[in-house]
């Protein structure tokens, strides 16, 4: 799959929150989301990615964004995660990686000479269509909702 850009429309997805619901990208519409990907819940730079959005998420919200999160964890492993740490947004279990696929975050990474699969923390902001606006590469995991927020006043 081709890699995705500012302009593309996301790719279609299904996936259970950390409550069982089902959700889709069809459930996201009319609505602007911040849909993040991060490897790993309860790991150091993905609690602050977490909290950074949980303490940002009324300013997001103004601006007339919800947040997603994506991992490859399960719905146990989200409900623990989000309990831990007060996080009030939703979290899909993507135990199949297909969505991380789709988004093509699902790649060879390499950590003290050893390669393995992994998610590429990437996130992207969509319109109400489902068409991407914003892809952040290099997130700042303790600073992600500042990130986003000096990004959108660049308009």
């Amino acid at each position: 799959m081709a890699e995705l850009k500012v302009g593309d429309m996301a790719p279609d997805f299904t996936g259970k929150t950390q409550t069982s619901e089902t959700l889709s990208l069809s459930q996201l519409k009319g609505s602007k989301t911040v849909l993040y990907f991060y490897p790993k819940d309860n790991t150091s730079g993905c609690t602050l990615e977490a909290k950074s959005l949980r303490d940002g998420k009324e300013g997001l919200a103004e601006r007339g964004y919800r947040i997603v999160g994506v991992s490859p964890d399960s719905e146990k492993s989200h409900q623990n995660f989000c309990s831990k740490h007060d996080l009030n947004f939703t979290l899909l279990a993507d135990t199949d990686r297909s969505i991380c696929e789709a988004f093509g975050v699902w790649v060879e990474k390499s950590m003290y000479g050893r390669k393995y699969m992994g998610v590429a923390r990437k996130t992207f902001l969509l319109d109400e269509e489902g068409r991407i606006t914003h892809i952040f590469d290099k997130v700042k995991t303790a600073d992600h909702y500042n990130q986003i927020i000096n990004e959108l006043d660049k308009k």
